[in-house]
């Protein structure tokens, strides 16, 4: 098949333009226009077209599109327009700039200028026409023939790093970047649009109320710092302080992490607990503009599912175009309210599948700690069994708080935290227990896992290997390779740790490595936390592209994967989805995967 490179040109002015819109709002606006395209099949010299929107999309219609791969760097975008505003669906869809990301990590700026400059393939030009509020007819020939240049050197340097970024690019990585493009280039999913205006009414009705409960009748009073302490003050409360990280200097400690805010929550003065509910009611909008997105995507059309490809530093997937549907609220008063808003189209359901506790199952497998492992594959209540041996009782009568400390125990401890971290955790779960309690409870898990103990060191030792450039396998079958700043999982891209560098400490050599944040600090156990979440996400890819052979899937959200298919194939679709969801790769042979599957005619009636 052809490989087709290209580039849209389009209008945009001060007001209506992607840096001040989302993706889907700036393609499906009544202002959007194509200024041109430039196209370039294989090898061959690329076109430069601009004309009316129906001139364009014969332009278009001359080319092979069901047959071909359609490459853009940016494909989001580009594959959108396609999609949305010429009905064109190309076979496979390929971007250079979600390649970028897996091979480069999320760290490295991936704008085609950037990748240009690292391969060395020629330089992007700059814009050489005042574009900016000029319509198609508004444009002279002379700046279109510049701004033909402009866009054909764009087309002709993203096929070029394609060539080169593409040479030994793991197939089912191009595989899952096609797919990942689908959920937002062509939509199948429908939003609720009643059910999001009932809902923003009622978060505007509780936010009225929480002032109504604290007798606050202007809102600035709780949002200024310097006003809401003077109402503390009005009830005997002298305001929680702290030093700020970044400026050293003394300032109220009123962010709703802070220690001495939570507790002001608890007070035993119920005037007070409604001040800080109303505070943090009012002070939040994300709600708000995320059910107000939702609403104005709904007039618009289907939801384009925005999931980027290669979000984290181990691979996993993200939110992308301002919607991140990573973290649709499922605990409080508006618990899945939004997931209940996501629906599937007429005639079909969501058949939802979620792998369960995947990251600690890989961890026990890697780490060969095979009395875990075997309780995994037996379905046995591994929470509850650390929970007995934690309390030192009988498994059948662990209870329900003991059994959540286990489970704390289980999902935290794995990756070597201590003893303080632990009760931190513990503690923002509403576990308070003792410092030396904590300590006991980590000696407890570390002598009944000697073996991801040891793995841990292991870790630690493979960090001396990527700074030094030697190579080394570690971890079950040696599944893992390190390589020169950073770790090759199985699915053959490589886990990044940028700039890695050690610098001798009392504790002794301590290594860091550069993230846009600054430099973050790695150890055993932070590396195991990392391989395990990429271990995680190369089998939950590879299923996904198992599940992909039969049935439309519409959505990834953490460790799920979900379908929309007709009524009548429900139960043949979550029987195979489930089948897919247990299965693992020949790499992780072992490995006891398991899943918890469910359907509904919306998203959180899934679960």
């Amino acid at each position: 098949m052809s490989i087709i490179t290209l580039d849209f040109e389009t209008y945009y002015d001060q007001d209506y333009s992607l840096s001040k819109m989302t993706t889907e709002s700036y393609i499906r606006d009544p202002r959007f226009e194509v200024i041109g395209i430039a196209v370039r099949v294989d090898n061959e010299p690329t076109e430069w077209f601009s004309g009316t929107h129906e001139e364009t999309r014969a332009f278009l219609s001359r080319y092979d599109w069901a047959n071909s791969f359609a490459l853009a760097h940016n494909t989001m975008f580009d594959g959108a327009i396609m999609s949305w505003r010429f009905g064109i669906k190309p076979k496979v869809w390929l971007d250079t700039l979600c390649m970028a990301r897996a091979l480069h990590g999320v760290e490295v700026g991936g704008s085609l200028k950037a990748v240009a400059e690292r391969y060395g393939v020629g330089e992007k030009g700059t814009e050489v026409v005042a574009a900016k509020g000029k319509r198609r007819a508004d444009f002279t020939d002379e700046e279109l023939a510049r701004y033909a240049s402009y866009c054909v050197n764009d087309v002709n340097l993203t096929r070029d790093v394609f060539n080169i970024m593409g040479e030994g690019f793991p197939k089912g990585e191009l595989k899952l970047i096609d797919l990942t493009l689908r959920m937002f280039i062509d939509p199948v999913l429908d939003l609720d649009t009643g059910l999001l205006e009932m809902h923003i009414e009622k978060i505007k009705d509780w936010k009225d109320q929480l002032l109504i409960d604290a007798k606050i009748t202007d809102k600035k009073e709780l949002m200024s710092n310097p006003k809401f302490a003077e109402l503390l003050k009005g009830f005997d409360i002298v305001p929680p302080m702290k030093i700020s990280a970044t400026t050293g200097k003394e300032t109220y400690a009123f962010a709703k992490s802070d220690e001495g805010f939570k507790a002001l929550a608890e007070d035993d003065d119920i005037r007070v607990q409604a001040l800080v509910a109303a505070r943090l009611g009012n002070k939040s909008t994300l709600e708000e503009t995320r059910t107000q997105r939702f609403i104005d995507i709904s007039k618009r059309g289907l939801l384009p599912v925005p999931i980027r490809y290669y979000a984290a530093h181990t691979g996993r997937w993200g939110g992308d175009d301002k919607i991140n549907l990573q973290n649709l609220p499922s605990r409080g008063p508006n618990a899945k309210t939004l997931k209940r808003a996501i629906i599937a189209p007429e005639g079909q359901m969501i058949v939802e599948a979620d792998s369960a506790q995947i990251e600690a199952r890989v961890l026990a497998w890697l780490a060969e700690q095979e009395d875990l492992v075997s309780a995994f594959t037996n379905r046995e209540d591994v929470y509850k069994k650390m929970a007995a041996k934690i309390y030192n009782v009988p498994e059948d009568a662990v209870t329900k708080e003991q059994r959540f400390v286990g489970k704390t125990t289980i999902l935290g401890a794995g990756y070597g935290m201590g003893a303080a971290k632990f009760q931190a955790q513990l503690k923002t779960f509403g576990a308070d227990i003792e410092a030396i309690e904590a300590q006991r409870i980590i000696g407890i898990y570390r002598g009944a896992n000697h073996m991801i103990s040891k793995l841990w060191k292991d870790a630690n030792n493979s960090i001396k290997y990527m700074a030094s450039g030697n190579r080394l396998q570690f971890g079950r079958y040696g599944v893992l390779e390190v390589v020169a700043g950073g770790v090759r999982l199985p699915s053959g891209l490589i886990m990044r740790y940028d700039d890695l560098r050690g610098e001798q400490s009392a504790q002794g050599v301590e290594y860091s490595y550069k993230t846009r944040r600054g430099r973050t600090r790695i150890y055993g156990g932070k590396v195991i936390e990392n391989v395990c979440q990429g271990i995680a996400r190369c089998i939950i890819g590879e299923q996904m592209l198992k599940i992909a052979k039969r049935y439309r899937v519409v959505l990834t959200v953490h460790d799920s994967i979900a379908c929309c298919v007709p009524y009548y194939e429900v139960d043949d679709c979550k029987a195979y989805v489930e089948e897919c969801m247990r299965w693992t790769p020949e790499w992780a042979k072992g490995l006891p995967v398991d899943c918890e599957a469910g359907v509904g005619k919306n998203y959180g009636d899934t679960e």
